[in-house]
């Protein structure tokens, strides 16, 4: 038993000496990555969508489809006539999604009766506050004395669906984006793609891209791919680029055909597949929302677009305080000049008497 443990023990250092030695280059820094990715696994992600478009042209199904889930299970949709004076509506959904043990708090951001009314005039007002009013609460937690759990409720892209049965983008697509480029990522998508041919699809989308352009639309601009990037992953890039606007398609049906089951939606004269790239975009668009570009996406408005914000408030406020100082200043002046004045009086008051 004692030779048993001598052995035990000697094998031990022999161990120690030779990892010793082995380790001597070594310090240890080059376990931060996986110190990180434990961290950030375990406090889990947070992402926000907000979509946006007329009623009709697929949102909640879409989305329902993009995530695998049903948010609007009660939902009830207004008639013509209860349209008529509907103002938009903010309504917010909190899920919590887990896959392969990572934790995703998914916020969507509905916006009902968008589009609806019979005067459209300002109806993107509303969109805009909300995505404003989550800028400056952020803002406030973040300046404020306890920052350690703050809640990042900041929006950081929005789905613009564009009906399909125009030519190209209407007035309020236009005044609507070019109100919001500026403060989030915009993607806009061609709703209800089955509607359309290969060749009016391919037509409405460059037609819409030149409209973006010649209105000055900044959309969501997917970043450059690097030099030592292979091939694959360049193309892959170029094919997203010149996608846009995403041709999608919604469906939370099973259809089956030839023995095959699938998301999709049954026509007389066919079936059509949500996730078949030949029919849509729709395997386009959730690979870039959710497996590549998602955390690119939460840069761009942190650096970019709150700083946008941020930056906006600091010199607001600053010129607020060089106002109030030059006030304070002047008021004392005229206190000053006034006390001057009255003791000057006194004085003469009292060389007279």
């Amino acid at each position: 038993m004692n030779l048993q443990r001598a052995r035990v023990a000697c094998l031990y250092h022999a161990c120690v000496f030779f990892l010793q030695d082995q380790d001597k280059e070594y310090v240890g820094f080059a376990t931060l990555p996986n110190q990180v990715h434990r961290k950030t696994v375990k406090k889990g992600f947070t992402f926000t969508l907000m979509v946006a478009g007329e009623t009709g042209l697929g949102k909640s199904t879409l989305i329902n489809s993009l995530f695998l889930t049903d948010l609007y299970k009660d939902r009830k949709v207004p008639n013509a006539e209860e349209r008529i004076g509907q103002t938009v509506d903010i309504v917010k959904h909190t899920i919590g999604i887990e896959e392969k043990g990572i934790k995703l708090w998914l916020s969507i951001v509905d916006t009902p009766g968008f589009g609806d009314a019979v005067n459209n005039t300002a109806s993107w007002k509303h969109v805009e506050d909300y995505i404003d009013q989550q800028f400056e609460q952020y803002f406030r937690d973040e300046s404020g004395l306890n920052r350690k759990n703050i809640k990042d409720n900041r929006v950081h892209c929005l789905l613009y669906f564009i009906s399909p049965f125009g030519h190209g983008l209407r007035p309020i697509d236009v005044e609507c984006m070019k109100a919001l480029h500026e403060k989030v990522n915009i993607i806009p998508l061609l709703a209800k793609a089955d509607s359309l041919t290969h060749a009016e699809a391919y037509s409405k989308k460059s037609k819409i891209r030149e409209e973006i352009k010649q209105f000055g639309i900044n959309i969501y601009q997917f970043p450059e791919c690097e030099s030592d990037e292979d091939e694959d992953s360049k193309r892959q890039e170029q094919i997203l680029k010149d996608s846009i606007p995403f041709a999608v398609i919604g469906s939370n049906i099973q259809v089956e055909s030839k023995g095959r089951k699938f998301r999709g939606r049954s026509y007389p004269w066919g079936v059509v597949e949500v996730e078949n790239p030949i029919h849509s975009d729709f395997l386009l668009l959730r690979n870039m929302l959710v497996r590549t570009h998602m955390q690119d996406l939460k840069d761009v408005t942190r650096e970019t677009h709150y700083e946008n914000y941020r930056a906006q408030c600091i010199q607001s406020m600053t010129r607020m305080m060089v106002q109030e100082r030059k006030r304070r200043w002047r008021s004392r002046s005229t206190m000053l000049t006034y006390d001057d004045d009255r003791m000057t009086c006194l004085g003469r008051k009292c060389v007279c008497t």
